[in-house]
């Protein structure tokens, strides 16, 4: 292995967190993430590796492939002040995207270049996953392993993920009085979606993980421009435990279906990955010897690990700094402590599986 692809160079924490700080600094909203992009890429040219930014915007810097250390570059909309607070003996890093995963992003960057293993930094992951998605179809082959950035403390690792089904339903009726008996469009849609939430009403003892849990998203309805007809349209999702696959969901959700139809637009498959691995194994190991207890994690919602798990069979893990409670607050804010814990955690790892 050359400079060039990947030899391991020295990042201090002060680098490290120069780094976090000017991209968090950068706004980075979905489809707007080239200049996050660009600073990911300084970094990486002046450690002498190999770094482009890919045809969909994606920082790809290959090199060690026994594991790719890869979280999102964009973040949600929102401008939260960025400062460094004093705070006793830590500084709080606040702004947008400190912890929905411009921290794991950073901290995998200092961890790839400390290291020489494999980075990419995606894009789209909060709207659609489109950086993921062509990342997994632009490669030749998986990596050994993976580790997916996302906020789960410096001392946990997320092992799973629900799958996403996400469809829109639309309905056209007769116009008529208010006063006619007969349900319009909009009370189809009332009624179809009340029949799915019922059809999935679950257990009040039962873990929301292990659910299906639905939510519309967004409704749209009335009389039509030419007053002769009612339409209406409502986005929906469905969250799938890995109990479930998402075609049974979906083939569930449809047999309440009796007026109207529904076009399901994004199918994401649940992932849970053995606390066995070899992956989860080195994540222990790591957070002992960094002084924490390791904790097993399992998220309600859905990542880009779940695109990867469909596409790579291999180990991987999804891990990195920071609260996910604050994860698209008003409040986000990372612990910088937490931010250096994590790097050297990341590196421990990296180091533990290009030894294997």
């Amino acid at each position: 292995m050359n400079a060039s692809t990947g030899d391991p160079t020295d990042v201090s924490l002060e680098e490290a967190r120069e780094l976090l700080v000017d991209l968090v600094s950068i706004p980075s909203p979905t489809r707007e993430e080239r200049e996050a992009a660009k600073r990911l890429v300084d970094f990486f040219e002046a450690h002498d590796r190999e770094v482009w930014i890919d045809a969909v915007g994606n920082v790809r810097a290959p090199a060690d492939d026994s594991v790719l250390l890869t979280s999102h570059i964009d973040t949600v909309p929102g401008d939260i002040p960025v400062e460094v607070e004093e705070t006793g003996d830590d500084e709080i890093l606040w702004g947008r995207g400190s912890v929905d995963a411009t921290g794991p992003l950073a901290a995998m960057a200092a961890a790839a270049v400390r290291t020489g293993v494999s980075f990419v930094g995606v894009v789209g992951e909060e709207v659609d996953s489109k950086g993921s998605r062509y990342l997994v179809d632009d490669r030749e082959t998986s990596p050994d392993a993976v580790v997916n950035g996302e906020p789960s403390g410096a001392d946990g690792i997320t092992l799973g993920y629900r799958g996403l089904i996400a469809g829109t339903y639309v309905a056209t009726s007769e116009s008529g009085h208010t006063s006619r008996p007969d349900p319009n469009a909009i009370q189809h849609a009332v009624r179809w979606w009340s029949a799915v939430e019922e059809r999935f009403e679950g257990d009040e003892y039962e873990p929301i993980f292990e659910q299906v849990t639905t939510k519309p998203v967004d409704i749209e309805g009335g009389v039509s421009e030419d007053g002769l007809s009612v339409e209406t349209t409502m986005d929906v999702q469905l969250r799938v435990p890995p109990a479930l696959d998402v075609e049974t969901v979906r083939e569930a959700a449809e047999a309440e279906l009796e007026v109207g139809t529904v076009t399901w637009k994004d199918k994401v498959p649940p992932v849970m990955m053995s606390p066995r691995t070899e992956v989860a194994r080195a994540f222990r190991v790591a957070i002992r010897q960094e002084g924490a207890d390791p904790r097993l994690v399992r998220k309600t919602g859905t990542s880009d690990m779940n695109i990867y798990a469909g596409a790579w069979d291999c180990p991987m893990v999804t891990y990195g700094p920071g609260n996910s409670d604050l994860d698209h607050a008003p409040d986000e804010r990372l612990p910088l402590s937490e931010f250096d814990q994590s790097v050297s955690i990341l590196e421990r790892v990296a180091r533990t599986l290009s030894e294997d």
